[in-house]
C-alpha cells in the first residue's frame, strides 16, 4: 500500500508460502463506492483457494487498475483508494444550480420544391400491352415451435476448474490402486453411546466416529512409514515424513478443499475432534487461508458422511496414499461364542478404502496398513482416551 497526493495505491498482499500470483475473480466495489477499513474489496483465486482481499483503509474506490480475470503478481498495484467518502454535497450543489437558457431555435429552412415529372405521352393508335400477372408464391410452411430443453449453461467456477486439473494431473502422474477392508467398530459404537453426552458437556463438541478413525489411522502410520511418504518427480528419491500433516477433505458450497492439520499424529481424540471441526468450519465460512491448504503428507476423506459405503479416492499429489472412510451401518453378522457355537449378532461395521501410488506402495503394503488400522479400531479405545 502506497499513499500519494492522488490517493492510496492498493497492492495484492501476500497470500501464503510459495504463492506468487493470483487471478482477480470479482471486484466487490465499483469506482465511486465507499469501502470501510477491512471490508472485502475484491476476490482473488489461486491454485489452492479463493479468498477475499480486505481494504487496507476506509475510503472511496477511485480507480480499478486491474480488471477481472487478470493474473496479478503478489505486490502489484490493483486499485487506488481515496481518503474521504464521496463528496455528495458538491453533487447536490451542482444539481441545484440554474440550468442555462435553451438556445433559440433556428428558423426552419423552406421546403424544397418537388417537381413531379409529367407522364410520358403515348404513341397515337398504340394500345398498351397487358402485363402478365406472376403466379402467387407458394406459402412457406410454418416453423415448428422449438421445445424448451431445460438445459442451463454456466461458467465452471475457478475452484472447480482447479480441482478438475489436479485430479487429472494426479492420475497422469502416478499408477493408482485401491484396497478395501471391512472393520467391526461395535466396541467404539458402544463407548460412543455411553460417553457422548459427557464428552459434549466437557468439550462443547459432538462425539462422532471420525476422530476414532483418524486416531487409529495416525497410529498405524508409525509402523508403516511408506504410507506417509512422497516420491519425487523423477522417481529417484522418496521422503519418509517424520510427522503426519493430515489433510482432511471438506465439502463446501464452493467445492472440495483439503485443509491440513499439522502434527496430527501427536493429537488425542478430543484434540483431533476440535481440529477437524475447526478445519471444516474455516472452509465453510470462507476463513481458510492458502497456507492452511498446503504441506499435507497424508489425506483422509470421510465419504461416509453422505452415506457412501466406500469410495476409490484419488491421491493428493505428491502424497502416496489417501484413506477413505465409509458410513457406519448395523448388520446381522455370524459370530462364534466362547464355546464355538454359531450366533447371529448385530454389529456396527464400516468399510475403509486406501488409494495409493503403486510406484512406491505395493498392494501388500496397503493391506498391511489397513489391517493395522482395522485391528486398532476393533480393539476399541479406553474411556481415558476421551479425556
Amino acid at each position: 500500500m502506497t499513499t500519494t497526493q492522488t490517493g492510496t495505491t492498493v497492492t495484492l498482499p501476500s497470500l501464503g508460502e510459495n504463492i506468487t500470483e493470483a487471478t482477480i475473480t470479482r471486484w466487490l466495489k465499483a469506482p465511486g463506492e465507499y469501502v470501510e477499513f477491512d471490508e472485502p474489496l475484491l476476490e482473488v483465486a489461486t491454485d489452492k483457494v479463493d479468498t477475499e482481499i480486505p481494504s487496507p483503509i476506509a475510503g472511496t474506490l477511485l480507480e480499478v487498475l486491474t480488471p477481472e480475470d487478470a493474473l496479478v503478481d503478489v505486490g502489484a498495484a490493483v486499485a487506488v483508494l481515496g481518503a474521504r467518502p464521496p463528496d455528495t454535497a458538491g453533487a447536490h450543489a451542482q444539481s441545484s444550480a440554474p440550468s442555462p437558457a435553451p438556445a433559440p431555435e433556428s428558423p426552419a429552412a423552406p421546403a424544397a420544391a418537388v417537381q413531379v415529372p409529367a407522364p410520358a405521352a403515348l404513341a397515337p393508335a398504340t394500345p398498351s400491352a397487358p402485363v402478365p400477372t406472376p403466379p402467387p408464391a407458394p406459402e412457406s410452411p410454418a416453423a415448428a415451435p422449438q421445445a424448451d430443453s431445460g438445459d442451463r449453461v454456466e461458467k465452471l467456477p475457478r475452484i472447480r476448474r482447479t480441482i478438475a486439473r489436479r485430479m487429472i494431473e494426479s492420475l497422469q502422474t502416478s499408477a493408482q490402486l485401491t484396497t478395501v477392508v471391512e472393520v467391526d467398530i461395535t466396541a467404539i459404537a458402544r463407548l460412543r453411546t455411553r460417553e457422548k453426552e459427557a464428552f459434549h458437556t466437557r468439550t462443547g463438541m459432538k462425539l462422532s466416529f471420525l476422530p476414532f478413525f483418524v486416531a487409529a489411522a495416525m497410529e498405524a502410520l508409525t509402523a508403516h512409514p511408506v504410507i506417509n511418504s512422497s516420491l519425487d518427480a523423477d522417481c529417484t528419491e522418496v521422503t519418509y515424513h517424520g510427522a503426519v500433516h493430515l489433510g482432511m477433505a471438506v465439502d463446501s458450497d464452493k467445492g472440495l478443499m483439503v485443509p491440513v492439520i499439522r502434527d496430527a499424529n501427536g493429537l488425542r481424540i478430543p484434540a483431533l475432534a476440535r481440529a477437524i471441526a475447526g478445519a471444516a468450519d474455516s472452509v465453510r465460512t470462507g476463513a481458510i487461508r492458502p497456507d492452511d491448504l498446503s504441506g499435507g503428507t497424508f489425506t483422509i476423506t470421510n465419504t461416509g458422511s453422505r452415506g457412501a459405503l466406500f469410495d476409490t479416492p484419488i491421491v493428493n499429489q505428491p502424497q502416496s496414499a489417501i484413506l477413505g472412510i465409509g458410513t457406519v451401518v448395523e448388520r446381522l453378522v455370524p459370530t462364534r461364542g466362547e464355546s464355538g457355537e454359531l450366533r447371529i449378532d448385530v454389529r456396527s461395521v464400516a468399510y475403509l478404502s486406501l488409494s495409493y501410488d503403486h510406484r512406491i506402495v505395493d498392494g501388500a503394503d496397503a493391506a498391511r496398513y489397513l489391517t493395522a488400522v482395522k485391528r486398532r479400531l476393533e480393539n476399541g479405545f479406553p474411556v481415558e482416551d476421551l479425556q
